[in-house]
């Protein structure tokens, strides 16, 4: 049984990236998934001292999503 079919491509993940973001996302400010880099520097900053200003907060971390109605 064959469930699909694939064109012999050489997709990368940088265009893999870009083809989901055109397609999917093109609200995106940053227009490109968020690495889990940038997650983990953003954890470590709110484990830090540096966010004792911060408190009871829901912080996103989307990439700028803008959600729109167009």
């Amino acid at each position: 049984m064959l469930n699909s079919l694939y064109p012999n491509e050489k997709l990368t993940m940088e265009k893999a990236e870009e083809r989901f973001m055109k397609e999917n996302r093109p609200t995106s400010i940053i227009q490109r998934l968020i690495r889990p880099e940038e997650i983990a520097h953003f954890v470590t900053y709110l484990s830090s001292p540096l966010s004792s200003a911060i408190n009871g907060s829901a912080l996103r971390i989307d990439g700028g999503l803008v959600h729109s109605v167009f």
